[in-house]
């Protein structure tokens, strides 16, 4: 009952502390500041800087925990291989066993540096911290230190084209040309069972739709940067103009872990959406044989 006393006296005292760092009802730039600039247009941003010091946080929290792998795990090495196998467990019904070994990596990269990213806006002088000025006897900053890799439109395209990039590798190396231009372009009804003329207006309609889904496709990096900055950035402005209230800490924690599986799973059924299709088949196929050999 203590315990439970004191950590709400501590968030009280949080969100009473936060304003401090912060210009009330100020809100939050979109573009990422300039830390040092370094010519023809390229500088180095406070985004970019805090994206490389949580890649190397992730990674080195990583290689402590787990050390040397070892059959009996230690307590990190147990905490790390749960966290994948319930990711395993998720995404691999969705790529297809076919393909997910290659997957797997990219996207429990995806997952957790998406969420430590989304939550770094979270922390205590995180945007608020940083070079300024005086207006009217208040400090005014205008080059905060830190900025969350995704409160960054560029960031978030960064991370989109990424997973573009991968999904075009993944699907030609493990579904192939021809399956692919099926699944866009291909009569998917079966030629045994539909009439001749019916047929024939089918393939023309699945023909147009195939169109569509390439242009689909082509505004999928769009549409995933869009979403996880809008979000991101947009919980990065409610907290600055509610001078960092503590109840919407816990809205954003869930925002966070949201939007990371949302860009995570959508990665993953662009992907399963062709790859997957491979594992059907040979199911099918295993079947086959096993009828023919009894």
């Amino acid at each position: 009952m203590l315990r439970a006393k004191n950590f709400a006296l501590a968030l009280v005292s949080l969100a009473t502390a936060l304003p401090a760092f912060a210009s009330e009802g100020e809100a939050v730039s979109a573009k990422a500041a300039k830390l040092v600039d370094l010519g023809g247009g390229w500088a180095i941003t406070n985004s970019m800087v805090t994206g490389w010091a949580v890649s190397a946080l992730i990674i080195s929290l990583i290689l402590i925990a787990t050390g040397r792998p070892k059959i009996l795990p230690s307590k990190g090495q147990a905490v790390v291989e749960s966290l994948i196998e319930g990711l395993r467990g998720l995404f691999e019904p969705i790529v297809g066993k076919h393909a997910f070994p290659a997957v797997f990596p990219l996207l429990v990269t995806f997952f957790i540096f998406i969420l430590i990213q989304n939550w770094m806006g979270l922390l205590p002088g995180v945007g608020t911290i940083g070079f300024g000025h005086d207006i009217d006897g208040k400090f005014h900053v205008t080059r905060p230190f830190i900025r969350p890799f995704t409160a960054d439109f560029n960031g978030t395209i960064a991370l989109a084209l990424i997973s573009f990039g991968a999904w075009l590798i993944i699907i030609f190396k493990y579904a192939g040309t021809k399956l692919i231009l099926f699944d866009l372009f291909g009569n998917k009804a079966d030629k045994k069972e539909t009439p001749l003329v019916l047929y024939f207006v089918l393939s023309v309609v699945f023909l147009l739709v195939g169109f569509i889904e390439v242009f689909s496709i082509c505004i999928r990096p769009f549409t995933l940067s869009v979403r996880l900055f809008g979000n991101v950035f947009g919980g990065e402005n409610l907290l600055h103009g509610t001078s960092f209230f503590f109840v919407f800490y816990f809205m954003e924690l869930l925002v966070g872990l949201i939007q990371a599986t949302v860009f995570t799973l959508l990665s993953s059924v662009y992907i399963g959406l062709i790859c997957n299709h491979g594992d059907d088949h040979e199911h099918v196929d295993e079947a086959n044989h096993a009828e023919a050999h009894h």
